[in-house]
């Protein structure tokens, strides 16, 4: 088999090929598994996609497109003095990935498309015209993205999704916010439900943050800062992008850090903008997310412990805040990984491992699950720094610092300030948190029943008494050994 997975993004396109029984793996752009869906059209009337594209706009940024699938509902888009047409500006980034394709994969191979689960016949088949111009071979099979971040997390993550159960799929990407909720039957995954806001994604965390910027320097020079978020001439639109790209980089920056610095052209100053900044900035925006979640599971109508866990995807999605906010408002950790860009693309390929049995109930609440697989090298720097582990109990340092668990609800004490009781997912019951663990072990995560640290401080207990127990027969016998010394 040689299929090629591919997640047409807003700002981003990823691709992963297939090959045999080797592990899917994804093509890389300039060394990078992000290829920049950017169009730049030449003088020539040729389009060059990627990063070529964003060097070629600094040059002529009239001539530049950073974001077609934004566009997609345009028709056309103008460049420079000529009107080009959206499939062909998406059918440029494409023909990068085929070209790279052929590479890995040969001339023959099965294309898969992934698509928001929202989108119209008409937006899927601009991706269809796109496909063709761009030279792919064969007609591609569309897939909704939800269901590929599906099969990412049964196939790769080794998740539990039974037959009958759902999983919430949140991507939080460049352009847009997507929420939807996917079942899995005999046949595959089917979603249930899905909304989504046009209006939210990292390209609007991008303008309130470069607006907070300007507060601090519009007043003082007017001039300057008007110029350069309206520029009038090229060398302007050069420095209006060389912002914007700086302030992407800072964000994404705070994601790992606590504060950070940019410098902003035309002022020739450098910023200081703190993750707190960021947060206040963005918590607006990211609680509509996670009320359009809220909503999207609501809808989907289903029964007590039919949701398994909350998957996160999209670039954006690695913000700490998004699953603070999602474990405060719906008492659920969700899964997220430190490279969420690449789900959509890997799933689109990856083979649905068969449903695992789930862990039954007893007495003592839930029964052992069943193994759970990390991936090789699993990332760090994850939510509060730890490698969620799909189906297992999270302990009570995940978040932040530990493990996220998807599916299961952490205890109020892991989020400051703690969840609003009451706000749980709809259908779910929010299971009792174990007690914070004494000095746990680095990545370790308590086997259900297990209170964590309870075997560590038992064995420790033990190891004390036997101590104390020598010692008394070792003061005794020297006791004899004296007396007897004396009378002999």
């Amino acid at each position: 088999m040689r299929a090629v997975g591919i997640d047409f993004g807003t700002s981003h396109t990823v691709a992963v090929v297939a090959v045999d029984d080797a592990p899917p793996r994804p093509l890389l752009f300039d060394g990078s598994p992000l290829l920049p869906s950017a169009v730049f059209l030449k003088e020539s009337g040729r389009l060059v996609a990627g990063s070529d594209a964003v060097r070629a706009a600094r040059l002529d940024p009239a001539r530049f497109e950073p974001n077609p699938k934004r566009r997609v509902d345009e028709g056309s888009v103008l460049l420079g003095s000529r009107s080009v047409p959206v499939s062909s500006l998406v059918g440029a980034v494409l023909a990068r990935v085929a070209e790279e394709a052929r590479r890995w994969a040969g001339e023959a191979y099965s294309v898969v498309l992934t698509h928001p689960a929202g989108w119209s016949s008409q937006r899927r088949e601009v991706l269809v015209s796109a496909a063709d111009t761009a030279g792919l071979p064969g007609t591609p099979t569309l897939l909704p993205e939800p269901v590929a971040a599906a099969r990412y997390f049964t196939a790769v993550l080794r998740g539990s999704v039974p037959p009958g159960a759902a999983l919430a799929v949140y991507d939080l990407g460049a352009g847009t916010f997507d929420a939807a909720v996917v079942r899995r039957s005999p046949a595959g995954f089917e979603v249930l439900s899905a909304h989504g806001l046009p209006d939210v994604g990292g390209l609007d965390l991008d303008q309130a943050l470069v607006e907070h910027l300007g507060e601090g320097y519009s007043s003082s020079r007017t001039a300057l800062w008007n110029g350069l978020l309206t520029p009038a001439d090229t060398a302007a639109r050069r420095q209006r992008a060389l912002l914007y790209d700086d302030v992407r980089g800072m964000k994404e920056a705070l994601s790992r850090t606590s504060s950070a610095d940019v410098h902003l052209p035309a002022l020739d100053v450098a910023a200081h903008v703190t993750r707190d900044e960021l947060e206040r900035l963005s918590r607006p925006m990211l609680a509509r997310t996670v009320d359009c979640l809220a909503r999207t599971i609501a809808d989907a109508r289903l029964s007590e412990d039919d949701l398994v866990g909350i998957f996160l995807v999209g670039g954006s999605s690695r913000m700490p805040l998004v699953a603070r906010l999602i474990h405060q408002e719906l008492g659920i950790a969700p899964t997220a990984l430190e490279q969420p860009e690449t789900v959509v693309a890997q799933g689109a390929v990856s083979v649905e491992t068969a449903p695992r049995v789930p862990a039954q109930r007893g007495p003592g609440g839930v029964g052992s699950a069943p193994a759970v697989d990390r991936p090789v090298s699993p990332p760090t720097g994850v939510v509060g720094g730890g490698y969620v582990v799909p189906g297992q109990r999270a302990s009570d340092e995940s978040l932040p610092g530990g493990h996220a668990v998807p599916g299961q609800a952490a205890p109020d004490a892991t989020v400051p300030g703690g969840a609003a009781p009451g706000r749980v997912v709809p259908g779910q019951r929010r299971p009792v948190g174990y007690p914070a663990p004494t000095s746990p072990a680095s990545g370790h995560v308590a086997a259900p029943g297990e209170r964590p640290g309870a075997s560590g401080a038992a064995s420790g207990r033990t190891g004390l008494a036997w101590v104390v127990i020598l010692s008394v027969l070792v003061v005794t016998a020297a006791t004899v050994l004296v007396v007897l010394l004396a009378n002999g």
